[in-house]
Parts: structure tokens; sequence; C-alpha cells
């Protein structure tokens, strides 16, 4: 009767994964043999491990990444400028703490988006809050914002965010109030949050899809020069897995 009241305590402390560690410690018949202490220290830490996994579904689905890309995933068979020790170096993700941007480049096909999403998800397991946009898509919801009074609000998102990724950036060049849009975006997240940037376009060629030369400027000097750099190169990465797939199905 008196553990029920605990139980029940615990509940309603909201202190779930301790009540799923007493659950699993009374279905093991070994754990008699522990003294309070350890039983003690591992429901605390089913306890910690519960509210972390918590924390990372809501971080992931905040995150809304585009694809449920891994960092372990990424493929380095193929010369498409990806260098492990590179990525293995960003994956401490002290570049967070330190407000770096970072730049994907590369034709279609090539993995930006793959590799964008994959940070994101790491950044997420680190416990960063996590923003993914397609370009064209944010550009459309800062209009809209402007109309029903959210625009403040939008851009404070940004600010809080500690990553955000900016998808498909140059796919059709940005009208001048588009840019200046960008623009305020980036400038909300100068030394707040780290603004990961995928485009096909070479980042040679951005000063030329900005119409404002002003503007292109500011957003360069924003982005650059803090950012990690990637130009994928190679074959497309979908053509690539789809010839995979069917040689599988001819097998079968």
């Amino acid at each position: 009767m008196l553990m029920n009241q605990t139980i029940a305590k615990l509940n309603h402390m909201k202190l779930f994964g301790m009540v799923k560690g007493w659950d699993e410690q009374k279905a093991n018949p070994q754990s008699g043999a522990l003294s309070f202490e350890e039983r003690l220290s591992f429901l605390v830490d089913r306890e910690w491990i519960d509210r972390e996994d918590k924390r990372l579904v809501r971080l992931l689905r905040e995150a809304k990444l585009k694809i449920p890309a891994c960092l372990e995933d990424l493929d380095y068979s193929a010369a498409r400028g990806l260098d492990r020790s590179v990525i293995a170096s960003l994956t401490s993700f002290d570049w967070l703490e330190k407000h770096h941007n970072m730049v994907i480049s590369g034709a279609t096909g090539t993995g930006k988006t793959y590799l964008s999403c994959a940070f994101g998800n790491g950044a997420c397991r680190q416990g960063y809050k996590t923003h993914y946009y397609r370009v064209p898509k944010l550009l459309e919801e800062i209009r809209l914002s402007r109309v029903d009074g959210t625009y403040i609000r939008l851009l404070t998102k940004f600010g809080r965010a500690r990553l955000l990724i900016l998808d498909d950036f140059g796919l059709s060049a940005p009208t001048e109030t588009e840019a200046k849009d960008l623009l305020e975006v980036i400038e909300e997240c100068q030394s707040k949050c780290s603004v990961v940037i995928a485009s096909q376009l070479p980042l040679d060629s951005w000063h030329q899809a900005i119409s404002n030369p002003t503007v292109a400027d500011a957003i360069l000097d924003r982005l650059v020069h803090s950012a990690y750099k990637f130009n994928l190169k190679g074959e497309s990465m979908r053509r690539k897995t789809k010839q995979k797939q069917e040689a599988k199905s001819a097998t079968m």
C-alpha cells in the first residue's frame, strides 16, 4: 500500500522515468541483490534518460528537418568534397557556442540538404534548439507575418534558436524586399545563433544573385567570414541511391 502511494506521488510530480525504472526493477529478480544506493542511482538514471529522450523528441519536432539525416551515415566513399576529419571536428558543436556559420554549396543532388539536416539532427541531440527552413518558404512566412502582425515574434523566434538552417538559397533571384528580409533574419541571428545556408549557387555567385549590392555585401559580411565552407561535388546522390535500389531489386 505504501509503495502504491509513493508511485502515485511520483506520477503526480511527473517523475515518469523513475516509475518506469521501478517497474523494471520489480521485473528483474537480480535487483534485490543491489544496495539501496545502487537502486536509487538506477532510478535517477532512468528519470534522466527519460527526460533526455523527451527533450530530443521535442527538439526534433520543433526543428522540422526535411530529412531524418545523421552525421554517422554520411557517405565518404565518393570524391564529394567531404573531409572526414573536418566533419569529425565539427561534431562537438562548439562552433555553435562561438556562433560560427556554415555554407554548403553544390549542384542538385550532391547532398546539400542531407548534410545540413545531419548537422541539424546532431545539434538537436546535443540539446540545441534548431529550425529548418527552405528560403522560399521562409520569405513567404515573413511576408505573411507582416500582414498578420507577427513579424517581430517571428524574428525573435530565430534569435532564440541556436541553429538556423536555410536551405535552397538562390533557387530564384530574391527581390530587393526579400533580400532585405533575409538580411534582417541574419542580423537577428548575429552573435546569438549559428546559420547553416545551403545553395546550388557557388559562393562567388551570391553577390550577383542579390540585386541590391549594399544588401548583398551586408549578407555576405555577416555570413561568410565566420563560416565553415563545403563545396559538394560528384554525381547526384539521389541518382546513385536509385541505381543501388534498382540493382538490389533486380537480384531479388
